[in-house]
């Protein structure tokens, strides 16, 4: 029921640019696993059979950054909630990358970019497996939750790097490199979650 590729198909790339959620997980020597659900349209990009990158917002820590940094490993895995069934996990290695650093301009360019972004995680995939995903329901998708991005649109710049300056390490005490720039856009029109 599963299937192993060497990187991504075009069907592969049709799937998970269909899906409007994605999983992330990452892990470091002595700390504990990381798994977060990521939305918001168009955020995760496939930049080729063999690379993928994914738009960060800030949140509620930095866990992803501090385990890259670490580590370096990651799995981003992405369920067809509609038909067919299907579940697929992109294995990597991944690493941040950050405003000021001369990779931004080129990544940055394949994205959006919304208020609150603090990086872009650059991934080489490594492995792509499929599965069945006859356990996962069939669900509709309604719309996007705008609070994040909302939160970010009406925040003070200052008070907003000055919160994320502090977080300089994961929950476990990791090292993360976090991001000091603010990257303002349009405010979003009123949406009630």
């Amino acid at each position: 029921m599963a299937d192993f590729y060497d990187t991504l198909t075009d069907d592969h790339i049709a799937m998970i640019e269909a899906q409007p959620v994605f999983f992330v997980a990452t892990a470091a020597q002595g700390a504990r696993i990381n798994l977060s659900p990521k939305g918001l349209a168009h955020t995760l990009r496939v930049l080729g059979p063999d690379r993928v990158a994914y738009l960060d917002l800030g949140g509620s820590g930095n866990e992803t950054n501090a385990h890259l940094i670490a580590d370096g490993r990651i799995t981003i895995m992405v369920c067809n909630f509609q038909n067919p069934a299907l579940i697929l996990r992109i294995y990597g290695q991944g690493a941040p990358v950050l405003p000021w650093e001369s990779g931004w301009t080129q990544i940055a360019a394949h994205f959006t970019l919304l208020p609150g972004t603090r990086q872009i995680f650059d991934i080489a995939v490594e492995s792509v497996q499929t599965s069945c995903g006859w356990g996962v329901p069939i669900m509709d998708y309604e719309r996007e939750r705008q609070t994040l991005v909302k939160y970010h649109a009406r925040a003070d710049p200052l008070e907003w790097a000055g919160k994320h300056k502090r977080r300089r390490t994961s929950i476990d005490g990791l090292p993360a490199r976090t991001t000091d720039r603010y990257i303002a856009g349009p405010t979003p029109p009123a949406v009630t979650d």
